[in-house]
């Protein structure tokens, strides 16, 4: 049983219209700009209040710090709300960063972009008789840009470890060169992304054939 509990923004009766900061009238969450400044200049806001922001408690914690110091300690860096690690912690985990598929192509256009993709079957189901080929890992590049990785997606056994570690990488400018010249670990669910060859565009099969 998957369960979701949705949350509201409680952003009505707390008299941001006395000062004039606007909210979407749908969800009441509120519109900024790349530096968490409302339509009101003195007023900024951060956090799952934000309209079209992640709702993760890290999420918070890293803009309200930056922005703290962009106001008081004379910085200019500001939150990064794309390359965001993240995971769903389901019997069967789900990870990522960066960019969904679809929305890749509405930003960079499908002709610009290259995935990579397969599927793969970590070594120690082989004892319990798993189902083979049940895991998956997906790739996003950016052919305009070195083929940058702009998304990684990973369904399979710790998720989100694998996840975090990638997300550095990525935040440093990984690219699919640089993923092809690293020696994965074997037996790893991890060193699967030092290994894709193939891509979604060649229609070719993706299922794992042995360890």
């Amino acid at each position: 049983v998957l369960i979701a509990i949705g949350r509201d923004a409680c952003t009505r009766n707390i008299g941001l219209q006395t000062i004039g900061v606007k909210i979407n009238e749908k969800n009441g969450k509120v519109p900024v700009n790349d530096e968490e400044q409302t339509n009101v200049p003195y007023v900024y806001a951060i956090g799952d209040i934000l309209d079209g922001k992640l709702e993760l408690t890290p999420v918070a914690i890293q803009a309200g710090r930056l922005l703290a110091q962009r106001l008081y300690g004379g910085s200019s860096k500001k939150c990064d709300y794309i390359n965001v690690p993240t995971t769903v912690f389901t019997p069967l985990e789900y990870g990522s960063c960066g960019y969904p598929e679809e929305k890749a192509i509405d930003v960079y256009g499908e002709q610009n972009l290259e995935v990579y993709h397969t599927l793969f079957w970590p070594l120690e189901w082989t004892v319990p008789g798993r189902d083979n080929n049940t895991c998956y890992a997906k790739i996003i590049c950016n052919k305009q840009d070195s083929n940058r990785v702009i998304g990684l997606h990973v369904l399979g056994p710790n998720a989100g470890e694998v996840t975090q570690g990638f997300a550095a990488a990525i935040k440093c400018g990984l690219t699919k060169e640089l993923l092809d010249e690293t020696i994965g670990i074997h037996p790893t669910c991890a060193e699967v992304f030092t290994t894709m060859d193939i891509t979604k565009s060649s229609g070719q099969d993706i299922t794992q054939k042995g360890c």
